[in-house]
């Protein structure tokens, strides 16, 4: 555990202090070995070591996963511990390795293809639907189960959910309603469940790549240090039991959500979300609890508050640079700038050659 600990502080200030190149990387990895506690996985030294390499430039992302599969190749004695270990280490960088590439296809078949990457070699059925129907006892629901798809509905099922969120326009939408229909999204996606294992890992890796095609620059430390109550909260939102007035609920989702994209700071406890816990007769609403973020209160779209993020991060970026970040044309770029600062939330100081942006509200 401290060896953890320890690790996680030298991240934080590679983030704090490292290049740009340095903090991607640290943030991907950051997540890639947080998200291993959605099924109770610990990471090797030998794992975090590498990856310290893989951040310091000493070795590539493929060194680094060759670097891994070559070390429990040669070991000959696993014992059930050790075995545990080397899920979370294959897995881990497989996840900073895919989070690190620019390339996205948003469709049922990337959702098998990130599957197949990350697992193949772990599990068998790596990148394939299960053939099977599946319960899982958890502890946020006192040991029952959520209703996951027919393993004979999978297919259609995914295919219509991609559709509908194909078809969905975020435009000219408040910050808060694209942020329930984010949650409502990934909660649909992971209740189908279409793999035999490795669904929440596979889901929180889709989501984030999905993500950035909005022009997010995301740091990815609520799936870092928060996977567990990522996967509670989707437990949560697919869950009912009307006999005894519970009923599935995205608010957990959306608070870990806005943290993640608004820069808000809700406290993200799983005790708020087993079904135990009461304030009052009624289930906790732990976004009353949570200091509220000026954010919500703006008038910004999705595709704003991206941008915003960009300009945050890097105050002396150009329009061009913004444009190839974000993925979206200058002509776009330069239209959107225009109108936040029309709406006096950033300005532009010195100039468009030498000058930077400065962002006038409270992010």
């Amino acid at each position: 555990m401290s060896d953890i600990k320890n690790w996680q502080t030298e991240l934080d200030e590679y983030i704090r202090q490292g290049e740009p190149n340095e903090v991607e990387k640290s943030n991907a990895w950051k997540t890639a070995i947080g998200l291993q506690s959605v099924d109770g996985l610990k990471v090797s030294e030998y794992l975090l070591n590498t990856a310290k390499e893989h951040i310091e430039g000493k070795i590539s992302i493929t060194d680094a996963d060759k670097r891994i599969q070559t070390y429990y190749e040669v070991r000959a004695d696993r014992s059930e511990i050790e075995t545990d270990e080397k899920e979370a280490d294959i897995v881990s960088v497989r996840i900073a390795k895919l989070l690190g590439e620019k390339t996205f296809q948003f469709s049922p078949a990337e959702f098998r293809n990130i599957h197949a990457r990350l697992f193949s070699g772990v599990f068998k059925q790596a990148g394939k639907i299960r053939d099977y129907n599946i319960t899982k006892k958890e502890w946020v629901l006192k040991g029952d189960t959520v209703i996951y798809a027919s393993f004979d509905s999978i297919r259609e099922t995914l295919e219509y959910d991609f559709q509908q969120e194909k078809d969905f326009s975020y435009e000219g939408l408040s910050l808060e309603k694209c942020v329930k229909h984010i949650a409502k999204f990934t909660s649909d996606i992971w209740q189908i469940h279409p793999f035999c294992e490795g669904n929440t890992r596979t889901t929180a890796v889709f989501i984030i790549k999905y993500l950035k095609t909005f022009g997010f620059q995301i740091s990815n430390r609520a799936f870092a240090e928060n996977s567990w109550f990522f996967r509670n909260a989707l437990v949560r939102a697919n869950y009912n039991d009307w006999k005894n007035n519970v009923y599935e609920t995205t608010e957990f989702l959306e608070m870990f959500f806005e943290n993640l994209l608004l820069n808000k700071h809700h406290e993200l406890k799983n005790r708020y979300m087993h079904l135990d816990y009461r304030k009052g007769n009624s289930v906790q609403s732990a976004k009353n609890e949570s200091p509220k973020c000026q954010n919500g209160t703006l008038d910004l779209t999705l595709e704003e508050m991206a941008l915003l993020n960009i300009l945050k991060a890097e105050p002396t970026i150009t329009q061009k640079g913004i444009a190839e970040l974000s993925g979206k044309s200058e002509r776009t770029i330069k239209r959107r700038t225009i109108e936040l600062q029309e709406k006096g939330y950033i300005c532009r100081e010195n100039g468009k050659r030498n000058g930077k942006w400065t962002i006038l509200i409270d992010m």
